[in-house]
């Protein structure tokens, strides 16, 4: 009996920490959602009008949670970006995260290859200020491409 006990416990716990961690981000689905809205506003009222939403902190449509948008050209130069407006024009192509992994370049290219994808790096939470591992899911528009990312 105790070890049922120990097992239901343990599961409780689990279940209460996976609660929790959803509760305090944004989710895949979510940012499926963000990009894609994305997308169509860029389409719709065009990029200008587009990237400077985006890259608005306090346009509440363009942030959830820990959720925003970044678009990058395919050159690796920011258009916009959600969460640090003062890296709008600059080239970030050769940009890496604490491993060393060029994400910058890496999404690009995975833009010009895939059209819609998922990439994984590392990146400063801006609601935690701290490094996290992150999910950003892009798609590829025209010669830019849109993405939105998560927290683990």
């Amino acid at each position: 009996m105790n070890k049922l006990k120990c097992a239901v416990v343990l599961s409780l716990s689990v279940l209460t920490g996976v609660a929790m961690a959803a509760d305090g981000g944004a989710t895949k689905d979510d940012a499926v959602t963000m990009v894609k809205k994305g997308v169509a506003a860029v389409k719709a009222g065009g990029a200008d009008k587009a990237y400077a939403e985006f890259s608005d902190k306090g346009n509440a449509a363009w942030h959830n949670q820990d959720l925003y948008l970044v678009v990058y050209g395919l050159d690796g130069t920011v258009k916009a970006h959600g969460a640090n407006a003062k890296m709008i024009g600059k080239n970030l192509i050769e940009l890496k995260d604490i491993d060393g992994k060029a994400f910058v370049k890496e999404r690009v290219d995975l833009a010009k290859s895939h059209g819609t994808f998922w990439q994984d790096y590392k990146f400063t939470n801006p609601e935690t200020k701290k490094i996290e591992p992150k999910s950003m899911y892009c798609e590829k528009l025209d010669e830019t491409v849109v993405c939105g990312g998560i927290y683990k």
